[in-house]
């Protein structure tokens, strides 16, 4: 495994895309997740590296501050978008991130095209966003099971809680 400089993973979709193009020409395939990643924690950690796969490139979509407030309120994100963008670059098993402002990564996915889209086992019998345009040209989604009972929600709460005890 080659060491890439981490903050050479964050692109632009538009850059992103253009990398993408060359991966493909190697016969790798392109595997795609998103979510806010707003406090990195175990559960993200085996969620990603169950992602990744040999001849796979791994993109995070990373819902920006803009998109975290309009999904989770204020005060979210705990974490801003480059700090979160930064850290899920330094993991070995995530080859590129990229940042959208929207609610869900539907035109991200719709821009980037990629083969598989990979969301949480919760997600199973739920409308996954993308997983219509990834299927119309003979992609797939692929669940993982994920390490219940840890979310960044949880982890906030227990801090809350913890200084009202005070």
């Amino acid at each position: 495994m080659t060491y890439v400089e981490p903050k050479k993973k964050i692109m632009t979709p538009v850059a992103l895309a253009r990398r993408l193009s060359q991966h493909r020409k190697q016969g790798k395939r392109i595997a795609f997740t998103n979510g806010c990643f707003d406090i990195l924690h175990a559960g993200h950690v085996s969620y990603l590296n169950k992602a990744q796969k040999k001849n796979r490139i791994l993109i995070v979509g990373l819902n920006s501050d803009v998109s975290v407030k309009k999904i989770k309120g204020s005060p979210r994100p705990i974490v801003s978008q480059d700090q979160r963008a930064l850290i899920l670059a330094s993991m070995a098993c995530v080859d590129y991130i990229t940042i959208f402002d929207e609610e869900t990564p539907q035109k991200l996915i719709s821009f980037l095209k990629p083969d598989i889209l990979i969301k949480g086992a919760d997600w199973k019998g739920k409308r996954v966003a993308g997983s219509d345009v990834v299927e119309s040209y003979g992609g797939r989604v692929e669940y993982i099971n994920y390490v219940g009972g840890i979310s960044s929600s949880k982890i906030i709460q227990k801090i809350t809680r913890g200084k009202r005890n005070r």
